[in-house]
């Protein structure tokens, strides 16, 4: 049995335009029927959400794209061994991104204080 986009969007709660952006990357494979419309394996529903899941830890497509078949196949997938030093990296982009961020609200902070009229 093969899902239409729109049923794809509706089981994973995400956009058609997304589901496309995914396809387009080669995240997921679709089939087209002779009208042109866009089928997928009903699989497709469960790498959707695990798609989404990496998006949402601040993974791009494309490194997401690299990632091993498994990590996409599985919804809550445990990440593999090869992709540590990725995760690893993106912590402390992250890490980076909290420390430039507390310095700028403290400068601020700093400013705001300086404008106050004692």
């Amino acid at each position: 049995m093969q899902l239409a986009i729109g049923e794809v969007a509706k089981q994973s709660g995400v956009s058609v335009r997304a589901i496309r952006h995914y396809d387009r990357h080669g995240l997921l494979t679709s089939k087209r029927a002779c009208n042109g419309y866009r089928y997928f394996p009903p699989q497709a529903v469960t790498q959707v959400r695990q798609i989404q899941r990496l998006i949402n830890i601040g993974f791009s497509i494309a490194e997401i794209c690299s990632f091993p078949d498994c990590m996409l196949m599985v919804e809550g997938a445990a990440f593999c061994p090869e992709t540590q030093a990725l995760q690893h990296k993106r912590l402390e982009d992250i890490e980076r991104q909290i420390s430039e961020l507390e310095s700028r609200r403290v400068r601020l902070m700093a400013t705001l204080a300086e404008g106050i009229v004692k």
